[in-house]
């Protein structure tokens, strides 16, 4: 029995080491989504609640625990002790340990308070000519409108650096969540409520962002990058996003197209591609550049490679294939998977012909 329970607490003990080293390495300040490596205004004003209230508590908790210890070995029981002196309340002692409480309240209301109103209230509001992004949750993926550009994008949110940027909050489904941890704190994204952040970025770079509320099967993949770049990078990009889809000229590209907006596949009534007389859709994330976008699928697949921006056309050919082959063992319990006809049975699954079409089609649309 004893070996039992000394083992026992021998893994009880590594659990909690374990634990432990777990927990500091989620702080790591290097780690792409730390809270702690702070690389704008919002997020380092937040973190610097969180240490206030983080040194409040640990003082809090060490008097505590300190006045325990104290009275564990003080007031231990004692062989030749008799009943103790039975006492009805401190009058003083009561009032002490409200107040003291009340004090530090105080002290972590005020900074709060402040950092709140600051990080709420944009410097740059719209309406006063401030840069807007209108960001849409939907499941399982990011849409971001520029309605100042007419751009429409997915799951990557372009911004210029050192740029004041208000988003706009939106869902079209269930109760999402935009998170950019370097950047700002969560703010919930509503149905039929629509809700508000600014941020920041004081640097070049891509962001890892994500859902921050669950929202049903796949909420875990529901990501997407902020990248931060120059306004010269930015105007590239929006002028490139403003261009049209043209038809394409090669045979299996063609024969992509045709595809793409025959009842075959049914792809142009979930999907966008501008440019196009019939792929009008809303449900699915517009495709126009599709081609251009450094990852797939909000974020699981990764058309870069070796930490280059640069897209790759091979790693992108992998990716389309792999996701229009088996979208859900992608991304388990996407919407595609669930409701596309080529899917569920509704007309004949793709073959691989077909997909090499389709591949060949969507490798155009740059």
């Amino acid at each position: 029995m004893r070996k039992t329970r000394h083992r026992a607490g021998g893994l009880l003990g590594i659990l909690l080491l374990g634990t432990l080293l777990a927990l500091a390495a989620a702080c790591t300040p290097s780690h792409p989504q730390s809270t702690f490596d702070t690389l704008g205004p919002v997020a380092r004003e937040q973190a610097v609640v969180f240490w206030i209230i983080f040194g409040l508590g640990a003082l809090v908790f060490v008097i505590v625990e300190g006045i325990i210890l104290y009275a564990v070995f003080k007031y231990r029981r004692r062989p030749d002790d008799g009943d103790p002196e039975q006492i009805h309340g401190n009058n003083a002692l009561e009032v002490t340990w409200t107040v003291i409480p009340a004090i530090i309240l105080v002290f972590a209301a005020i900074p709060t308070l402040m950092v709140l109103y600051s990080t709420t209230i944009s410097p740059e509001p719209p309406e006063k000519g401030g840069f807007v992004v209108e960001a849409t949750g939907h499941q399982w993926w990011f849409e971001f409108n520029y309605p100042a550009y007419g751009v429409v994008t997915a799951n990557e949110m372009h911004i210029p650096v050192d740029e004041v940027i208000n988003v706009d909050l939106r869902s079209k489904d269930v109760i999402h969540s935009f998170w950019v941890p370097k950047l700002a704190g969560k703010v919930d994204m509503i149905p039929n409520n629509d809700n508000t952040l600014w941020l920041k970025a004081e640097r070049e770079g891509e962001f890892y962002a994500q859902c921050a509320e669950f929202c049903g099967v796949s909420h875990a993949n529901m990501r997407f990058k902020v990248v931060a770049e120059s306004w010269e990078d930015f105007n590239a990009w929006v002028e490139a996003q403003l261009a049209e889809a043209s038809s394409p000229v090669d045979p299996l590209a063609k024969e992509g197209e045709e595809l793409f907006m025959s009842q075959d596949s049914y792809c142009f009534r979930c999907h966008a591609v501008r440019g196009t007389r019939l792929a009008r859709g809303i449900i699915g994330p517009d495709l126009t550049h599709v081609a251009s976008r450094r990852h797939l699928a909000a974020g699981l697949l990764d058309n870069t490679e070796d930490d280059s921006d640069a897209v790759s056309g091979a790693l992108l050919q992998h990716n389309l294939r792999e996701w229009l082959a088996d979208p859900d063992g992608v991304k388990p319990g996407n919407i595609m998977y669930r409701d596309a006809e080529v899917y569920n049975g509704t007309v004949p699954p793709l073959t691989d012909n077909q997909i090499d079409a389709l591949v060949a089609y969507l490798l155009t649309l740059k």
